[in-house]
């Protein structure tokens, strides 16, 4: 028996990955959506979302995806670690073309190729880079080139950084100005707030199939906003181990205590990843 079935869940509730269902409406998460919206939407040409490692932006990116209307084509690149013509490949392949043993200067064409026609049928495309602070300054350089892809006044690729902090730092580089003068406004997410940590939790448990056989004291709710500094990441950490060890102990209620035993857990088990840089490898 798992502790979803003990709870009387369909699913877990706190996953650690990205999931558009469980999309929160927080304020800031909901200013994001909105900006990008926006930007994408009405052909800005840029957008950048920043905002600490578990922070939410992958969520917002995919919730954004799966809410776009039609005539929209879109290439979502996960992994940016890569040269520009590495790049060109992926993007052209999440349009459905074939890249085998083409140019740069080949890939180049079959994207103006795509963008032309996509316009010709009133369809807007846009590129969305995640990770985007892993990008080398040169990617960044030659993306900004691909901007320069327009009919009339309407930017035919629309572009989306998403990244952490330090990604709006790299913009700043003199070397990226003319990029950096492109972009109408940076969006960062912030964290949760206490109340919206609350709100976070209890939803979550609503769309995985919660009908009040468990709950969180207001206590536990202090003790999970106190561990995870309103980041959702770690809230799903902690109320997943909490989870469980109520689970363990047969009790519906998840109290203070439990959520105190839960966040010794994990900070044990970070401890232990530390001693052990090598362990990650072994995983991937």
């Amino acid at each position: 028996m798992t502790y979803e079935h003990f709870y009387g869940l369909k699913e877990n509730p706190f996953g650690v990955t990205p999931d558009p269902r469980f999309f929160f409406s927080g304020k800031s998460h909901q200013d994001a959506l909105a900006y990008l919206r926006y930007t994408l939407g009405e052909h800005k040409g840029f957008a950048v979302v920043t905002g600490e490692v578990g922070v939410g932006k992958t969520t917002v990116v995919k919730t954004f995806v799966e809410k776009i209307d039609g005539g929209v084509d879109t290439a979502v690149v996960l992994n940016p670690k890569l040269s520009f013509k590495q790049l060109l490949s992926t993007v052209l392949r999440e349009l459905g073309m074939s890249v085998k043993g083409k140019s740069k200067a080949d890939l180049l064409m079959d994207l103006q190729r795509f963008l032309v026609d996509a316009r010709r049928r009133d369809r807007n495309v846009i590129l969305i880079i995640d990770e985007a602070q892993n990008l080398p300054a040169t990617s960044l350089e030659e993306i900004r080139m691909l901007s320069n892809l327009e009919s009339g006044d309407r930017k035919l690729l629309q572009i989306a950084f998403v990244g952490q902090p330090e990604l709006a730092e790299i913009l700043t580089l003199r070397k990226l100005r003319q990029l950096r003068q492109r972009i109408p406004g940076i969006c960062t997410i912030a964290p949760l707030s206490k109340q919206e940590v609350d709100e976070y939790v209890r939803t979550r448990l609503e769309k995985a199939g919660a009908d009040g056989s468990v709950r969180f004291t207001e206590n536990a709710f202090a003790e999970i906003f106190k561990y995870s500094a309103g980041i959702p990441r770690l809230v799903n950490f902690v109320c997943d181990r909490a989870l469980l060890l109520g689970f363990v102990e047969e009790v519906s209620q998840i109290d203070k205590r439990l959520v105190l035993a839960a966040c010794r857990d994990l900070e044990v088990g970070e401890m232990k990843e530390d001693a052990c840089p090598e362990t990650e490898k072994f995983i991937e």
